[in-house]
This record gives C-alpha cells, sequence and structure tokens, in this order.
C-alpha cells in the first residue's frame, strides 16, 4: 500500500491552521486507500520519512520553513515525490516583495508599494513613501499569511504611524511591506493542475468578512465571513479574474495548485494581492469550498494530488565527472 505522510505544524505562526486542516487531508487519504502518516514538521522529520519508507508527502504547512521551501528543499534531499510547488516557487510566493516583481514582470494589476529593511531609519523615508505610494496603507510582513501581523495607517494618520507600523511588523519579520490601501471587495480563486492540459481556474469566491477586512479571525472562526462561490459576478469580471489567476501561477512556476487573492474596487479595476502555493485545508477554507463548487469532492481533491506527485518523473542521478 502506498505510504503518505500528511505533514503539518513547524515553527510557523500559521502551525495551528496547519494542525487543524492536517486530520482531514490525513482521513481523506485513508478513505482512498492510502497508508498515512501524521508527522510534525520539526527536527526528527527526516529521520520519520526515512524510517517510514514514505511514498509521498501532503505538506499541509503554512508559513516559515513549510511553505517557503525549506521543507520542499529537503524533500528534494531525500528524493521523496511531494504535493505542491517546488522549492524556487515556494520560495518566490512566500515573500511576497519578490513575487510581486514577477507578477508586474508577467503584466499583472498591482497595488504600489514600498519596503522596509529591518534596521532603516524609517523616519526618513516615511513622508516620501506616503506620497509615492499613498497615504493610506497596509503594512505587512514581507513573508507570512493569514493577515498575520498586518498593520493598517488611515490616511490622517501622522507619518510617525507608519513608522510605528513598521517597528511593528518588524518584530514579525525582517523586511516590512507597504502597500497603498485598495477599497473594494476581497475574491479569491484556486488555480488547479489535473493533467497535462496545464492549470485551470476554479469559481472565483466573494469573501465577505464580518470584520472590516479579511483578519486572522475572520478566516479561521467559523461564521465570521461569508464564502460566495461561484462569485456573483458578471461573466466577464469573473473571467478575468480567473485569467489572471492562472497567469499568476504560470508566472511564479507554481504547481499543482494554488490560490490567488485579488481586491476588486467598483471601477471593476482589480489587483492582485498574493499568491498561496499551499492553500489552507481546514474546515473553512477557501481552496476545497472551490473545488466542490467545481465538482470536486474533497477526498477526491486529496487523493488526485497525491497520485499527481506520485507520478511525476523522479530526480536523475547525474554522472558524476571525475577530477582531473
Amino acid at each position: 500500500m502506498t505510504c503518505v505522510a500528511v505533514v503539518s505544524g513547524g515553527p510557523s505562526p500559521e502551525a495551528e491552521v496547519s494542525r487543524s486542516g492536517a486530520p482531514a487531508v490525513a482521513r481523506a487519504l485513508r478513505n482512498t486507500g492510502f497508508q498515512v502518516l501524521e508527522l510534525e514538521l520539526d527536527a526528527r522529520l527526516p529521520a520519520a520519512l526515512l524510517e517510514g519508507r514514505v511514498d509521498a508527502v501532503f505538506p499541509v504547512v503554512h508559513g516559515a520553513v513549510g511553505e517557503d521551501g525549506c521543507l520542499q528543499g529537503l524533500l528534494e534531499v531525500l528524493d521523496v515525490p511531494y504535493v505542491g510547488s517546488g522549492v524556487l516557487a515556494s520560495a518566490l510566493a512566500m515573500n511576497k516583495p519578490q513575487a510581486k516583481l514577477a507578477l508586474r514582470a508577467a503584466g499583472l494589476p498591482l497595488a504600489r508599494e514600498a519596503t522596509f529593511v529591518r534596521g532603516e531609519p524609517v523616519e526618513g523615508r516615511a513622508a516620501a513613501v506616503r506620497a509615492s505610494v499613498g497615504r493610506e496603507l497596509v503594512v505587512k510582513p514581507a513573508s507570512g499569511g493569514s493577515a498575520i501581523g498586518v498593520v493598517r495607517v488611515a490616511a490622517a494618520d501622522p507619518d510617525s504611524a507608519l513608522v510605528a507600523a513598521v517597528e511593528r511588523v518588524w518584530k514579525d519579520d525582517p523586511e516590512a511591506l507597504v502597500e497603498t490601501t485598495v477599497h473594494g471587495e476581497e475574491l479569491t480563486c484556486g488555480v488547479l493542475e489535473e493533467d497535462e492540459r496545464g492549470a485551470r481556474a476554479l469559481p472565483v469566491t466573494l469573501i465577505r468578512p464580518k470584520a472590516d477586512f479579511y483578519d486572522f479571525t475572520s478566516k479561521y472562526r467559523p461564521g465570521e465571513s461569508e464564502h460566495l462561490c461561484p462569485a456573483p459576478l458578471s461573466a466577464d469580471v469573473a473571467r478575468r479574474i480567473a485569467e489572471a489567476a492562472v497567469r499568476a501561477h504560470t508566472a511564479l512556476g507554481c504547481r499543482d495548485l494554488s490560490r490567488v487573492d485579488f481586491l476588486l474596487p467598483s471601477d471593476g479595476a482589480f489587483v492582485v494581492l498574493e499568491v498561496n502555493t499551499l492553500p489552507g485545508m481546514t474546515a473553512t477554507s477557501l481552496f476545497p469550498e472551490a473545488a466542490k463548487a467545481s465538482g470536486i469532492e474533497f477526498e477526491a481533491l486529496c487523493s488526485a494530488l497525491v497520485r499527481r506527485a506520485l507520478a511525476r518523473p523522479r530526480r536523475q542521478t547525474p554522472l558524476v565527472r571525475a577530477m582531473p
């Protein structure tokens, strides 16, 4: 029987989100005929993977070490197939400023931004950044998710509020991303690769949080947000969002699955917020909801992703050249 390790946890602020989604994935895989090991992302993981004679890994991880290419690099060294994007795409998508470089080069619409690296004098740039990026701002960790550590700066706030926001974000991340605030509806669109035809968009989801924005509580506490899937959009807007999601997935070199987040102002000029290479798999998660809306039940989704990983060509050992 094929043995799949479902890996969750790790040294990330999103570890509990990861651990809450892993049991559902493990159950789905057992119900579809796989032997499953549930493992924690820690220093004992390499030995556990080898001792368990694992055939494939399903990472249900978010944030540092798990979603940023580190776990993927370990699995490449061990030559174990795994669900999701490879090392480069994982690392690129996790670092929002670097991802925006690739997305902008692909012609995708993005919010104006600036970055502050920990330790640089923020006071000297605050006024200039607000003049070029906008007075109303969102400040967030450059690498991270689930809206953890996000600080908002109102247009009427003094420049010292931006300084304080950046210094607050630096407590979580060595780089702060500052973006202009875009007012609009929150949308997300999953992207799924199923066969040789490549990536396709799942139905677009409209998110209506009860809070001012889609924060951590809105994302994960049942009843704190409403998900409308398919989103009540015009056919043209839904098509453009779906096309942009696939373009973003492709621009970052993602694999298997991703979820692309958007903001849609009233004028229809949407912006791409970010690309998630390992979308959540909790009871309130958006990717499984969209898959179901397209006719793919959760068990079939998990099973298909593992079989896709197993079907990929394995890494070939190169011929080692002798020293001259």
